[in-house]
């Protein structure tokens, strides 16, 4: 089976879902609209978006490039900064990803952001196996 498309997924229900997960004191884009801007018309706002994606029309807008301090403080990295719409459709999309692809993840897999284990557990799970050679998981 091929998946060709999965916006079908994606209704106006889901946006609002998508919109109540998305923080709302992160930095603002290069559009510099607040949450508690797009939400004073957040119904006009969801439909707009849900018709723009669906219609194929939605471009996503620039990131506002920002330079913050590594940790030490003695070098700066960049990072992007997308707009709070941007935010709320990439919310609704890892959304529909996750319910399609969660499950076909198990406990040795590693890499997620949802999964409780990260990297340092994955390397740590590292065990020598005389079939594998000492891969990660079973």
């Amino acid at each position: 089976m091929a998946l060709t498309t999965l916006a079908h997924h994606i209704d106006i229900d889901w946006l609002r879902e998508a919109y109540r997960r998305t923080r709302k004191d992160g930095a603002t884009g290069v559009d510099r609209q607040t949450a508690d801007e797009y939400a004073r018309n957040l119904e006009e706002n969801l439909r707009s978006l849900l018709e723009r994606a669906k219609s194929g029309s939605y471009v996503a807008p620039p990131v506002r490039r920002v330079h913050i301090p590594k940790g030490d403080g003695s070098q700066m990295r960049p990072i992007g900064i997308p707009t709070f719409e941007d935010k709320v459709l990439q919310r609704a999309v890892v959304m529909v990803l996750e319910a399609v692809y969660e499950q076909s993840f198990l406990n040795c897999s590693y890499g997620l952001p949802a999964r409780p284990l990260g990297a340092s557990s994955a390397a740590s799970s590292t065990e020598p196996n005389s079939e594998d050679g000492g891969q990660v998981g079973p």
